[in-house]
């Protein structure tokens, strides 16, 4: 019961319950408090943007260089094809069935917020877009260089950023989140949309299981393998990591199931099931274009143009690379993208914040799983390539 209480999805679900409810009965006396609170929440969370994004991507771009070899680079390369892929397969989706959805943009009779009482103005330190630049270049300099000091530096600074996730922003999300439902309480937005909530929930969840037999499929044609022989070994991992949202804390279970299948090398296993559980984010993107497609037209009233969203997921699957391994970690590191791309304002951002933290767990179980069908990419390439499989040949101890 103590786990449940504390877990993320509890607290995000009480949040939402609890904003719904008080924005049904609060006076605008009140409101104006809540107005005021959500908007200082959400000042400190853009401000952590820029920080998040040079915390996680620059380190883990010197990871990558520091290791590189042709094998890393397969993987690497096939992880984000796989993740943009999917982002394009959602944004598609999102084109065809979005404007068929029972989406009410229309304002007539909301309620108007009042205004914030006093405005707390946090500056972010840099823009989004030159923190991703200053992360991609002074992580692939200090890999040129062989920086080992730096690059520490780099491992130190985003141990630093992720304890600020975990212990500043984390705990701050859920009351972020039970003010920004407070508020579209309070206008009557959420009883408008409720059904396309739970519409665009069930889509997702299918759109997953659409993206894994792709997947499978071609990782099967490629391998010459029976994509199943590796499949089937995935329920565990997939149960586990909807209970932990975490691909590292289900990274134990994944290499297990991966280790039963016939068809894996077990080289293959060990480096790429490790690997692909930090770069794989299939799941994860899928449901984040998705929702910011929909949240887009619920708030705004348009879904965003075609150009907006192809550069949104080109860049998403670069972010994603480099998310932070906590729940929600994906759309965190994506923040300055839904901001800076998509212009969303604080409410968007909250929204998005809430939907996909709350489906997260089924994100990354379809990345977990997802990393099976690479794993067995890599298995056919080592194959085709004669690289032999070092750990069969070493001797049992």
């Amino acid at each position: 019961m103590k786990k449940l209480f504390g877990s993320l999805p509890f607290r995000l679900l009480l949040g939402i319950a609890v904003g719904i409810l008080c924005g049904l009965v609060f006076p605008e006396s009140v409101m104006k408090v809540i107005v005021t609170l959500q908007y200082i929440m959400g000042q400190l969370i853009t401000f952590c943007v820029p920080l998040i994004i040079i915390g996680f991507i620059a380190p883990s771009i010197t990871k990558l260089g520091a290791n590189a070899s042709r094998l890393l680079g397969v993987a690497v390369v096939i992880a984000y094809v796989s993740s943009i892929c999917a982002a394009f397969m959602s944004t598609a989706a999102g084109y065809a069935l979005i404007p068929h959805l029972s989406i009410d943009t229309s304002v007539a009779g909301l309620r108007e917020l009042p205004g914030v009482v006093f405005e707390l103005n946090i500056p972010q330190i840099m823009p989004v877009m030159s923190a991703l630049v200053l992360s991609v270049l002074i992580g692939l300099a200090a890999t040129w260089t062989k920086s080992e000091r730096f690059i520490g530096l780099l491992a130190e600074f985003q141990n630093i950023v992720l304890d600020i996730v975990k212990k500043i922003i984390i705990p701050v999300l859920p009351f972020y989140i039970a003010a920004t439902f407070c508020n579209l309480s309070y206008e009557g937005m959420i009883t408008r949309q409720l059904p396309a909530f739970l519409q665009i929930i069930i889509i997702v969840m299918l759109g997953h299981y659409i993206w894994l037999a792709v997947l499978y499929l071609l990782a099967g044609a490629y391998s010459g393998k029976n994509p199943w022989e590796v499949l089937r070994h995935y329920g565990p991992a997939y149960l586990t990591a909807v209970g932990t949202m975490s691909s590292a804390a289900t990274l134990a279970v994944a290499l297990d199931c991966a280790r039963k299948s016939k068809v894996l090398r077990h080289d293959m296993v060990s480096f790429g099931v490790p690997l692909f559980a930090n770069i794989h984010l299939c799941g994860s993107v899928l449901t984040e274009v998705f929702f910011v497609m929909t949240i887009s037209k619920i708030l705004y009233g348009s879904i965003p143009s075609v150009g907006t969203m192809v550069l949104f997921c080109l860049l998403l699957g670069i972010f994603a690379i480099g998310a932070p391994g906590v729940p929600g970690g994906t759309v965190m590191a994506s923040l300055g993208l839904i901001t800076g791309i998509l212009l969303f304002d604080n409410a968007g951002t909250a929204l998005m914040l809430a939907i996909f933290a709350l489906q997260d767990s089924f994100g990354t179980a379809c990345n977990v799983t997802g990393d099976g069908a690479l794993t067995l990419m890599l298995t056919g390439y080592a194959e085709k390539h004669g690289l032999k499989d070092e750990e069969r040949q070493s001797p049992v101890l």
